[in-house]
């Protein structure tokens, strides 16, 4: 697998360029190593951050005990940080996109959101979001699901780079009871009724697994009623997993990619590392 690394030399970079250290295998995959120096200013100083940059990305090679017996390869290039990063992402046929969570910045973010949210808009290769300290393996994982192509689409692709192995995960769903609010009747029959629908969000969730031919990884399965987000936080929550794998999906008339407001609101609002992983475009 090809890995791509983004870093601006901060801290959260730094914990992104180790967790990918830690995903690649040795003798198997590659690791670019990318800076991107804004183009908005003078060439004499865009020379001198190029420079710059070019050694701190040596230097952090020759340091980082999670790199080493990796074949990685530095690379500085110049633009706004995203559109940069996309560029070496295509050129480089990039398999995953690893990035540590980006300081906000308030009005920008409303209006155009963060760069690690432009890559995933723009671009269409799985980026994950490292949001705590770097782990030679993901233990604990959670991944929500809508039973759509777009979840079955992300989980192929954790399995595929090795982020889910055979020991599984939990796939989480978040259900509703369409008639929550008529209900008159007795505690029992609602009880009994909470009971039927939970039940049968249970059995749609073991028909995904068998129709998408993951029958090999050992999945724990998991139903709560409400709304997607509010059930994904309670489980965070409860559960601290160490990673989230999300699907994305596709793109409006207008030719803006969509997160997904489930999506977005998680990449915004937990701490924890988060999969985000496009639909396959047709």
């Amino acid at each position: 697998m090809q890995f791509l690394a983004a870093t601006d030399f901060s801290t959260r970079s730094n914990r992104a360029l180790r967790q990918a250290g830690l995903l690649a295998q040795p003798g198997r995959d590659r690791l670019l190593v990318v800076h991107v120096v804004d183009d908005d200013q003078p060439e004499e100083l865009i020379r001198a951050e190029k420079r710059e940059a070019e050694l701190v990305l040596a230097e952090q090679m020759d340091s980082m005990p999670e790199l080493r017996g990796v074949e990685c390869r530095p690379m500085v290039v110049t633009g706004n940080p995203f559109d940069g990063i996309l560029r070496v992402a295509a050129d480089s046929r990039a398999d995953l996109i690893v990035m540590g969570r980006h300081r906000k910045q308030l009005l920008l973010d409303i209006f155009v959101g963060t760069t690690i949210e432009r890559v995933i808009r723009k671009g269409s290769v799985p980026v994950l979001m490292v949001n705590n300290e770097a782990q030679l393996k993901y233990q604990n994982i959670v991944a929500p699901v809508d039973m759509s192509e777009a979840s079955a689409n992300a989980l192929r692709t954790a399995l595929t780079a090795g982020v889910i192995t055979d020991g599984g995960a939990t796939l989480l769903h978040a259900f509703w009871v369409l008639r929550k609010g008529q209900m008159f009747e007795n505690k029992a029959s609602i009880d009994s009724y909470f009971a039927s629908e939970r039940q049968r969000a249970m059995d749609e969730l073991a028909t995904f697994v068998v129709a998408n031919d993951f029958n090999r990884v050992r999945w724990s399965l998991r139903a709560e009623e409400g709304a997607p987000i509010e059930v994904i936080s309670r489980a965070v929550s409860e559960m601290r997993p160490d990673l989230l794998v999300m699907g994305t999906h596709g793109r409006s008339r207008l030719g803006k990619a969509l997160i997904g407001s489930v999506t977005e609101e998680a990449l915004r609002s937990l701490s924890v590392d988060i999969l985000a992983v496009p639909s396959v475009k047709s």
